[in-house]
């Protein structure tokens, strides 16, 4: 609605996990050195925790985006709601190992089956020179039977390499899971291991411009400085909220057909939020 009045050529605060509008506060291009190093090293377990809205997928999207396609297989698990034998046919399938088609197929065989074939596609493709990703969101929603699962599949290796780079995203409960007694098998091979942390005041002033620039603003629209204090507090640095009150107050600011942003067209903005929390 607002797009055409302020120039944009994109809409410049969607809350769907866009990699080209991600904002590197030194938090999130820790967070990405991270999994670089983890890959680069072949550490074999990774994990990438935040809050909700802090930037996990869209950070995750990104790393996918600078993997060389010729050289790295990848499999995404974006449904972690799985039994050990789903799983294992989901990576398999993402690998391109079992045909979308095959419907509930694969599942007529049993878990040691599964591995097996999992075991002999990741060996070919090792042999290849081939490094193969499982990435795994919204992995604090992963049952315990899941995650030994995946614990096993970090088993697989040769002589001198893990067959499988393993990243976890998840949550903050995702730590607490991982910290349980029966899972410290597990915890011991996590080797590389980063929490995303909210935006700061200044990294929330940086984050909003850096949208309103992709989106192709020049001067205007313009958020005056109490407007920016009030998004900071409200929002709590979480980039996922800003984009919601950003949105909104831009909303209120074109119903007032005006370039400037207010502190009374964020207060609208939070009201509108807080009736859908």
């Amino acid at each position: 609605m607002y797009q055409q009045f302020y120039g944009f050529k994109v809409m410049p605060f969607n809350i769907t996990p866009d990699p080209n509008f991600l904002y590197l506060s030194p938090t999130h291009e820790e967070a990405l050195a991270h999994l670089r190093y983890g890959l680069a090293q072949k550490k074999g377990f990774i994990v990438l925790t935040g809050e909700v809205g802090c930037g996990k997928t869209t950070l995750c999207r990104a790393f996918l985006n600078e993997l060389d396609g010729a050289r790295t297989d990848t499999a995404l698990i974006l449904n972690p709601r799985l039994t050990e034998r789903e799983l294992l046919a989901a990576v398999l399938r993402e690998l391109g190992e079992i045909s979308p088609g095959a419907g509930s197929a694969p599942l007529a065989l049993d878990n040691a089956d599964l591995t097996g074939r999992l075991n002999e596609a990741l060996l070919r493709r090792i042999a290849a020179g081939k490094d193969i990703v499982l990435i795994i969101d919204e992995a604090q929603n992963l049952s315990f039977e899941v995650m030994e699962q995946i614990r096993l599949l970090s088993n697989l290796e040769t002589d001198t390499q893990k067959l499988l780079q393993i990243i976890l995203i998840g949550q903050p409960e995702l730590k607490a899971r991982l910290a349980e007694k029966r899972l410290r098998q597990l915890r011991q091979r996590i080797l590389v291991f980063y929490e995303l942390r909210p935006l700061k005041r200044a990294q929330i002033e940086s984050y909003i411009q850096h949208r309103l620039t992709l989106a192709g603003a020049s001067s205007r629209p313009r958020f005056t400085k109490a407007a920016l204090g009030a998004i900071c507090r409200r929002s709590r640095g979480i980039p996922r909220l800003v984009n919601s009150l950003c949105d909104k107050a831009l909303l209120a600011a074109y119903a007032r057909d005006s370039e400037e942003v207010n502190w009374f067209d964020v207060r609208r903005a939070v009201k509108d939020q807080q009736q859908l929390d």
